[in-house]
């Protein structure tokens, strides 16, 4: 049976595993993981560490969407947006080499050595519609529906290029499932429905 600094590691690897292998460092204080202990396990390859104080056992299956599923634990109030939802929808043949997250009008951007976040700031009630939760390597992670996305990159084309909206609501198109009252509804708010009207009856 171990003993000592054996047992006090092997202890925090539990304490990891009930915790669905991720912890933040503030939150494994509180789950009482001593910081020597932390820093042991890391130095020994028993942890890794995803961002500066977001750690993750080093045996766990290789993450899918290691930025999204940061940002979804170091940013949740922060909602996935733009390319980077359109990415996760698979409707666009854009790479985003960012996160795109919306936050609320004057909220400070957060922090983050990596992954490298690009902020878009909205108004209270245009945040907090269209949000989905979709999980992302056992991590819930707060994202646009496919349609608040369109509407959204409609209003933000300015800043992320036409032909990326463009292409987006080609893909959404051609697919079999698709929900056109939701993205009426989503323009109506996005205040886009006369600019996306003549490019959405032409793909009708």
């Amino acid at each position: 049976m171990p003993t000592g600094s054996a047992a006090t590691e092997e202890h925090a690897i539990e304490v990891f595993r009930q915790h669905g292998g991720m912890l933040r460092t503030t939150e494994a204080i509180r789950q009482g993981i001593h910081p020597r202990t932390l820093y042991a396990l890391r130095k020994r390859r028993a942890v890794i560490e995803l961002s500066r104080g977001l750690y993750r056992l080093a045996n766990l299956p290789t993450l899918g969407n290691p930025d999204l599923t940061t940002v979804a634990l170091k940013v949740p109030s922060g909602i996935v947006c733009l390319i980077s939802a359109l990415a996760y929808y698979e409707l666009t043949t854009l790479v985003p080499h960012e996160v795109y997250l919306a936050l609320p009008k004057g909220r400070k951007p957060p922090r983050l050595e990596s992954p490298p976040l690009r902020i878009f700031h909205y108004d209270p009630h245009s945040f907090r519609e269209g949000v989905a939760i979709q999980e992302v390597d056992g991590v819930p992670l707060r994202i646009y529906e496919p349609e608040k996305t369109l509407a959204d990159c409609f209003k933000f084309r300015n800043k992320i290029g036409l032909d990326a909206a463009l292409e987006a609501l080609k893909l959404y198109m051609h697919r079999r499932k698709k929900d056109l009252t939701g993205l009426q509804k989503y323009a109506r708010l996005c205040r886009v429905e006369r600019v996306m009207k003549p490019y959405l009856e032409a793909l009708l």
